[in-house]
């Protein structure tokens, strides 16, 4: 005899078996996690990733950073709003196409971010001990398919 299929069943298999859920979920912990350790940085872990992939990028359009990122450009324009406002970044029109715009690291931001990058690496070593440094770029690389279409 088979159990009765119930809506509580049902959702609890749902949320237990949910790659969307779980993944946010991880993110949200390991945010909290890390923010928490690099709380004397001054950059929360989305701003330190932000600005890191500012100074990685060949192209420092908004656009690549948006695609690079996977976020948004609205949200990505309200990040780099605050970083802008610290005066960390700066974001200029692209001079040969006046409908691009550019971001880059100001002095500010290079020296707030080779600051706080101790302090990450501390976080990212006591992280290691609970979740495997590969698990997190693996899930990205594999969910970056999706993207892709």
């Amino acid at each position: 005899m088979q159990p009765r299929k119930t809506l509580r069943a049902d959702a609890r298999a749902a949320v237990e078996a949910c790659a969307g859920w779980n993944a946010r979920l991880a993110a949200r912990r390991i945010t909290q996690f890390l923010d928490a350790a690099m709380a004397g940085s001054g950059l929360t872990a989305a701003q330190l990733g932000l600005m890191a992939q500012i100074v990685v990028a060949a192209d420092d359009t908004l656009g690549a950073l948006a695609r690079r990122t996977g976020l948004e450009q609205s949200t990505l324009s309200r990040n780099l709003r605050t970083l802008e406002a610290e005066g960390l970044i700066e974001i200029a029109v692209v001079e040969d196409d006046l409908r691009r715009r550019a971001v880059w690291l100001t002095e500010a931001g290079a020296r707030r971010l080779e600051a706080a990058i101790p302090l990450w690496r501390k976080a990212q070593a006591r992280l290691a001990r609970h979740v495997p440094p590969d698990l997190a770029r693996n899930l990205a690389e594999a969910a970056e398919t999706l993207a892709e279409g």
